[in-house]
C-alpha cells in the first residue's frame, strides 16, 4: 500500500475520474444556497440536485467531486466512536443518465487496487451486494474476477427514501486485519457489513434504476444515474492504518496543538480524555468551515448547531484543564491541514477566530452564571435533603444560560446528586412542540390565495425603458373574485403592459395613476406585487369605473421613482464599499429600497466602529463624485459571472439575468431600476447603524434630498449646543467640550480622593474586628464603598498592614451585591484559596464568581444576603 497524505488521496481521485471522461465540480459551501429543504450540505449528491432532479442539465452527464460535508443528528456519539463526525469530506462520482453498473464498478476497482493509483492488495477487498441485484454480483464475479467469498448478500443493500429514484447499492469494504477485530470469530457480526472495526467499508456504489410509486410498487428509470460516496477520513485511516478516523493527517496536528495549549493530558493516556481530544477536534473543523461558509452562532437553525458544537468543545476543553478560550487559536491549524484544496479557512482566518473566541468568552460568562445558579440550586436540595435535581431547573440552565445539560450532570455527580432526566426531556419536548406550531404557523401566513393561483394572462413590464405606457387591462379582480367592470373601492388589475415595478429584489413597489381615453384619472396605483405566475398584479384605489379589455395610461409617479432609483444605485455602492472595509465574508442579508431612505442587512460578527461607518460613507461619496456611469445589461448566468457579477445569497436567479455595472467596480446581478450615472445620487449619508440578530447587522441611509435634509438638521443640533454653551460659533463646540471634560475628570478624581479617605477611615474600624476560625483568622465585614475597585484598595491595605490569615469584605451598591474575598500566601500554601471561598458563599447573594487562589471577587442580585455571606464564612473556615 502506497504511503499517501489525505490531500494527496483527494487529489488521486479527482485526477483518476477527469481521466474517465468525468467533469470535476467544486465543493460548493456547507450553507445551502438553493435547497431550503437542509440546513447543511450533508453530502456529495446534495450539491447536485439540481441536476438529478432535471431543473438544471449540466455540461457533461459525468461529475466527480470532493464535497466538504456536515452532518448532526449524532453529535453525542463524536470522540466516543472511531468515526463519527460532524465535519466531513465525500468524494464521489455521478452519472446521469451515461454509464452505469459495469462502469461504476469497474473504475472503482480499478481505482483502489491499481498500482498507478491506490494499490490496495485485492486480498483485502470485499463487498456486499442487494441479494435481487444479480448483474452487480455477475459483474463483481466475472468481470472483476472476486472470489465468491469475499461477495457478500445484504438485505439492506438498497437505497430508498420512500418515494422518488431508488435502487439497490454495492459497498465496498476493507480487511484491516485481526488486529483490528474487536470481536470473536464466532460473533454473528463478524463479516464485511456488520457492526466490527476489522471490516471497513470505504466505498458506497447505489444504482438508482428504479422509481418508488406511491403506491409502493417500483418501476424502472428510463434513465439510470450512478450515485457514489467514499468517506474521504475512513480512506485515509485505512492507508495510513490508523486505529481510528482521529489518527490520522486530518485530526492529529489538531490534537497536538490541543496537547500544548492544555500542557497537562497527553492524547493516548486515558480513554476519557482521549474523547474530549476527539471532540475538540472534530467541533473546531466544522466550526472554522461553517463560519468560513457564512455561517455564525445564534440561537436558531444552523447558528444553534454551531452554538451547540461550539460549547461542547468548550466543555470539554475543560476536562483537559483548559479554562479560557482556546478553541480559537486551533483554526489556523485545521486551515493549514485543508488548505490545498479548502483555502478559504485561511483566507478569512482573522474573522473565523473572531467569530469563535468572542462566541468562547461569552460562554465562559454564562458558566459563570449558569454555575451560581446551580450552586444555588444544590444548596436548596441539600437543605431539603433530596438527591434529585428537577428536570425543569436543568432545562431553564440549559436554554436560559446555555449550560450544556453534560455539565450539570457531572457537577450534579460531583455533590452526590441525580439529575431528573425524564423532567429535562419533557421539557425539551414542550419546547420542540412550542417550535413545531410556530412553524406551522409561519406557513399558514404563506398560503397564497388560490384564486391568485389561476391567473394566466401574460404581462410584460417595460418600466426599464418608459414610466408611462398605453396597455390594455386584461384581468380585474374585486372581492376575491374576476370581474368584468369595477366602479369603486379597492381592486387588483393585471395589465398587459406596465411600467409599474412591483416589490421584489429590496425594492419598493412604484405608485401613480391609472388614466383613461379622456385624460381622466379612473384609478391610484397603491402597490404593485408579482402574483404568484409571475404577472405584476397592481392594488388599485378606484376613482371612476374600470372595464376589463379597455386600453389605459399607465403613469408611474416619477418624482418618488426618481428618489427610489437613487437609493437603489446608493445600495449597490454601499455593498461594494462595505466589503471593502469590512472584508468579503460581509454579505447582503436583506435589504430595503424605499423613496425616502435605504436599510441594508448584512452578516458582520461584532460591532462596527465609527472610523469604519466614516469610512463606508466617504467610499460611496467618491463615486458619486466621480460621476461613473451606471450600465445595464441581459445575459446569461454564466457570463454574468464570468463577468465577476456578484450573486446575492439565497437569490434564485434563472438562465437570463440582469446586470448592473458600476464602472466595472460594483457589479453586481439585479432587476430592479438605477440611475445612469451616480452623479444623479447626489450625496450620501449614513443615518444609522445597529445590530438586528446573531451575527447580522444593519445600516439605513439617506440620499439627496433626505441627506441634505439630515445634514440641515445636524447642523441645527450642533448650532443649539453652540447656544448652550454659550459659543459664537459651532467650530468652538470640539475645543469647549473637551475643556469641560478636562474640569470634570479633574472634579472626578477629587471625588476617589475623598471616597478613599472615608475608605481609609472605614478600614481602621473594620480591620480591628479580626476573628477566628480554629487557628486561622480572618476578617468578615460589609463597608460603605462605591464599587469593587474601592473594595480592591482596601484589600491592598489589609495585604499591607498582615491583619489576618483570610479578609471577606461585602458591600451594597445599587441594589446588587459585591464580595471580595482575599488569602495571604502562607494559607494559601495551606490549602485554603480565595476562589473556592467566594464560590462557597456567593450563593448566599444569588451570584457566582471567581479569581486567583490569593484573591477573588463576586457579584450578585440578592444584597440582602450579606449577612448570611459573612456569617458563612466561618463555618466555611472551620469546615
Amino acid at each position: 500500500m502506497k504511503d499517501l497524505s489525505s490531500s494527496e488521496v483527494r487529489q488521486m481521485f479527482l485526477d483518476f475520474f477527469q481521466t474517465k471522461g468525468h467533469s470535476i465540480e467544486p465543493s460548493a459551501s456547507l450553507v445551502p444556497v438553493d435547497d431550503p429543504t437542509l440546513l447543511w450540505i450533508n453530502s456529495g449528491v446534495a450539491t447536485l440536485k439540481k441536476y438529478f432532479d432535471g431543473s438544471v442539465v449540466p455540461d457533461n452527464a459525468r461529475i466527480a467531486n470532493a464535497q466538504k460535508s456536515i452532518r448532526t443528528n449524532d453529535i453525542e456519539n463524536v470522540g466516543r466512536t472511531a468515526r463519527h463526525q460532524t465535519m466531513f469530506e465525500m468524494l464521489g462520482n455521478f452519472s446521469l443518465g451515461d454509464y452505469f453498473k459495469e462502469e461504476a464498478i469497474q473504475w472503482a476497482w480499478e481505482f483502489l487496487t491499481s498500482s498507478k493509483w491506490i494499490g490496495f492488495d485485492t486480498e483485502r477487498l470485499y463487498v456486499t451486494v442487494y441479494p435481487n441485484d444479480k448483474e452487480a454480483k455477475r459483474i463483481w464475479q466475472e468481470n472483476i474476477g472476486l472470489a465468491p467469498e469475499h461477495i457478500v448478500e445484504v438485505e439492506d443493500n438498497f437505497w430508498d427514501i420512500g418515494a422518488g429514484p431508488s435502487g439497490p447499492d454495492t459497498e465496498i469494504f476493507y480487511d484491516r486485519g485481526q488486529k483490528f477485530n474487536d470481536l470473536k470469530e464466532d460473533d454473528p457480526e463478524n463479516y464485511p457489513g456488520g457492526e466490527n472495526e476489522r471490516y471497513l467499508e470505504i466505498w458506497n456504489l447505489v444504482f438508482s434504476e428504479f422509481n418508488h410509486k406511491p403506491d409502493g410498487t417500483y418501476e424502472p428509470l428510463p434513465n439510470k444515474n450512478i450515485d457514489t460516496g467514499m468517506g474521504l477520513e475512513r480512506i485515509v485511516s485505512v492507508i495510513q492504518d490508523a486505529p481510528t478516523n482521529f489518527e490520522t493527517d486530518l485530526f492529529m496536528p489538531i490534537i497536538r496543538e490541543i496537547e500544548q495549549i492544555s500542557g497537562q493530558v497527553k492524547y493516548g493516556q486515558k480513554p476519557v480524555t482521549d474523547i474530549s481530544f476527539r471532540v475538540i477536534a472534530d467541533h473546531i473543523r466544522a466550526l472554522s468551515f461553517a463560519i468560513a461558509d457564512g455561517a455564525l452562532p445564534s440561537n436558531e437553525g444552523r447558528g444553534y448547531v454551531l452554538r451547540r458544537l461550539l460549547r461542547r468543545a468548550a466543555m470539554h476543553g475543560q476536562k483537559l484543564g483548559i479554562n479560557q478560550a482556546f478553541l480559537y487559536r486551533l483554526v489556523g491549524t485545521v486551515g493549514q491541514i485543508m488548505d490545498s484544496y479548502y483555502p478559504e479557512v485561511l483566507q478569512q482566518k482573522a474573522f473565523v477566530e473572531k467569530v469563535i473566541r468572542t462566541e468562547e468568552e461569552r460562554f465562559y460568562e454564562t458558566i459563570d452564571d449558569g454555575m451560581a445558579i446551580l450552586n444555588q440550586l444544590l444548596e436548596k436540595e441539600k437543605n431539603a435533603k433530596t438527591q434529585v435535581i428537577d428536570g425543569a431547573d436543568i432545562f431553564k440552565l440549559y436554554d436560559t444560560y446555555g449550560f450544556p445539560v453534560e455539565l450539570t450532570e457531572e457537577i450534579a455527580a460531583e455533590a452526590g446528586f441525580e439529575v431528573d432526566h425524564a423532567g429535562f426531556e419533557r421539557e425539551m419536548e414542550a419546547q420542540r412542540q412550542r417550535a413545531r406550531a410556530a412553524r406551522s404557523d409561519e406557513q399558514s401566513m404563506e398560503l397564497q390565495s388560490s384564486l391568485l393561483s389561476e391567473v394566466n394572462v401574460s404581462s410584460r413590464y417595460v418600466g426599464y425603458t418608459a414610466l408611462e405606457a398605453q396597455s390594455q387591462l386584461a384581468l380585474l379582480i374585486q372581492d376575491n373574485a374576476f370581474v368584468e367592470q369595477a366602479a369603486t373601492g379597492q381592486a387588483e388589475a393585471v395589465f398587459s403592459e406596465t411600467p409599474f415595478y412591483a416589490e421584489m429584489g429590496g425594492q419598493i413597489a412604484d405608485t401613480g395613476v391609472i388614466i383613461d381615453q379622456n385624460g381622466e384619472t379612473c384609478a391610484t396605483v397603491t402597490d404593485v406585487q408579482k402574483a404568484p405566475k409571475g404577472q405584476f398584479l397592481h392594488q388599485l384605489t378606484i376613482e371612476k369605473s374600470l372595464q376589463k379589455g379597455q386600453s389605459y395610461v399607465l403613469k408611474v409617479d416619477k418624482s418618488r421613482h426618481n428618489r427610489i432609483i437613487k437609493n437603489h444605485t446608493a445600495t449597490h455602492l454601499l455593498h461594494k464599499a462595505l466589503k471593502e472595509v469590512l472584508g468579503t465574508q460581509a454579505n447582503q442579508a436583506g435589504s430595503l429600497v424605499a423613496p425616502d431612505y435605504l436599510r441594508f442587512d448584512f452578516t458582520q460578527f461584532g460591532q462596527i466602529t465609527s472610523k469604519e461607518l466614516r469610512q463606508m460613507e466617504q467610499i460611496v461619496n467618491e463615486k458619486i463624485w466621480e460621476a461613473w456611469p451606471v450600465t445595464t445589461i441581459e445575459t446569461d448566468i454564466d457570463k454574468a459571472k464570468n463577468m465577476g457579477a456578484m450573486a446575492l445569497f439565497g437569490e434564485k436567479y434563472g438562465q437570463e439575468v440582469r446586470v448592473v455595472n458600476i464602472a466595472d467596480w460594483s457589479i453586481e446581478l439585479c432587476g430592479g431600476n438605477h440611475v445612469e450615472n451616480t452623479e444623479d445620487i447626489g450625496i450620501f449619508k449614513i443615518v444609522s447603524e445597529s445590530g438586528i440578530g446573531a451575527g447580522v447587522r444593519r445600516i439605513e441611509a439617506v440620499t439627496s434630498k433626505e441627506a441634505y435634509e439630515q445634514l440641515v438638521q445636524q447642523e441645527e443640533q450642533l448650532r443649539q449646543v453652540a447656544d448652550l454653551l454659550k459659543l459664537p460659533r459651532v467650530d468652538e463646540v470640539v475645543n469647549k467640550t473637551e475643556q469641560l471634560q478636562q474640569e470634570m475628570q479633574e472634579v472626578q478624581k477629587e471625588n476617589e480622593q475623598l471616597s478613599s479617605k472615608i475608605a481609609n477611615q472605614q478600614a481602621e474600624n473594620v480591620f480591628k474586628e479580626v476573628k477566628y476560625a480554629d487557628d486561622i483568622t480572618y476578617v468578615a465585614a460589609q463597608v460603605n464603598v462605591k464599587d469593587m475597585k474601592q473594595l480592591r484598595q482596601l484589600a491592598d491595605q489589609w495585604k499591607q498592614q498582615e491583619i489576618s490569615d483570610v479578609l471577606v469584605l461585602a458591600a451594597e451598591n445599587n441594589g446588587k451585591a459585591n464580595l471580595l474575598a482575599a488569602v495571604t500566601p502562607t494559607k494559601v500554601d495551606q490549602g485554603i484559596k480565595a476562589g473556592d471561598l467566594i464560590k462557597a458563599i456567593a450563593p448566599q447573594v444569588a451570584g457566582g464568581g471567581g479569581g486567583r487562589a490569593d484573591m477573588a471577587q463576586a457579584g450578585g442580585k440578592n444584597p440582602e444576603g450579606i449577612p448570611q455571606a459573612l456569617e458563612e464564612v466561618g463555618r466555611w473556615l472551620q469546615g
